[in-house]
């Protein structure tokens, strides 16, 4: 099980580094489903992996010039303030409450992507108005804090679709914004939550590898590819948790199987080497 557990920490890093979200949509199953560890603890624990994670992440983005770092900093800044109520918080929460309320956003978020910006598209302000970004990094943060969301799922959006920059600027200021967001939440729940340090520990250095790997793809898919990808992966992954939750049986029997994270961590390489070869065509020309 722990090769599976390598497997999809290398996966949570890739997806950090093409989507700028992710992470903890993927590392919340991933340490509770095959792990073993409590529902809490696995959400303090995708705290830190994707802290760090999405750190390593930012440097690929910034060297190719792809991070707004006023606006990062700023909605980073009001984010941590939200995540660290949005952590202390979550004691009083029941854990499956927390899951129900973490899928019913993913689901949600995932077809407003999907669908995209309504309306011709306006160019795109270098930096992101000061009031607005402080607004939507405190109510994304207490998101964060609360269901263990370092907010990619979330911050992408907010920034892609009402900030109208382009997808790939959004994924690399977004993790900008997820690893300032992510430490502030940890903080809060290492009020009342034990790590293991060492399974942390394993999944961060595998998760970072993927990032970089990620990072270094990212500029090279085409921007309404990059925001649909993001969507589907969103939604497949929030109704299985959504299933989770609800005690749909089916699918509660087929999370136990490591086929299944096998087969999805397969099957999402496909949409990304199908973009890949799609942008190395194009820059060909025909």
């Amino acid at each position: 099980m722990i090769v599976l557990v390598v497997a999809a920490s290398l996966l949570v890093g890739v997806a950090l580094g093409v989507l700028g979200g992710g992470g903890s949509i993927l590392t919340v199953p991933v340490l509770v489903y095959l792990a073993g560890v409590e529902t809490k603890e696995a959400i303090a624990t995708s705290l830190f992996v994707v802290g760090v994670t999405s750190a390593a992440g930012v440097v690929a983005h910034a060297r190719a010039g792809r991070v707004r770092w006023r606006t990062g900093l700023l909605f980073g800044l009001a984010g941590m303030i939200g995540a660290y109520a949005g952590g202390r918080l979550a004691e009083f929460v029941a854990a499956s409450v927390l899951l129900i309320a973490f899928a019913l956003m993913m689901i949600a978020t995932a077809v407003a992507m999907i669908r995209g910006r309504r309306g011709p598209r306006k160019a795109a302000p270098h930096e992101l108005p000061v009031a607005h970004v402080l607004l939507d990094g405190i109510v994304v943060g207490l998101v964060t804090g609360l269901v263990g969301a370092g907010g990619g799922f979330l911050v992408v959006p907010a920034l892609a679709l009402l900030g109208g920059l382009p997808m790939t600027v959004a994924v690399g200021t977004s993790l900008l914004v997820i690893a300032m967001k992510s430490f502030a939440g940890l903080a809060g729940y290492l009020a009342s939550v034990h790590i293991d340090w060492g399974l942390a520990a394993l999944v961060t250095v595998t998760a970072v590898v993927g990032a970089l790997l990620g990072g270094r793809v990212a500029g090279r898919l085409p921007q309404d590819a990059l925001r649909r990808a993001f969507g589907w992966f969103v939604a497949v992954m929030g109704v299985f948790v959504l299933g989770q939750q609800v005690g749909f049986g089916p699918l509660r029997a087929l999370s136990a199987s490591p086929w299944l994270w096998a087969g999805l961590a397969a099957a999402a390489c496909v949409p990304v080497a199908r973009f890949v070869q799609r942008a190395a065509h194009a820059r060909r020309g025909p």
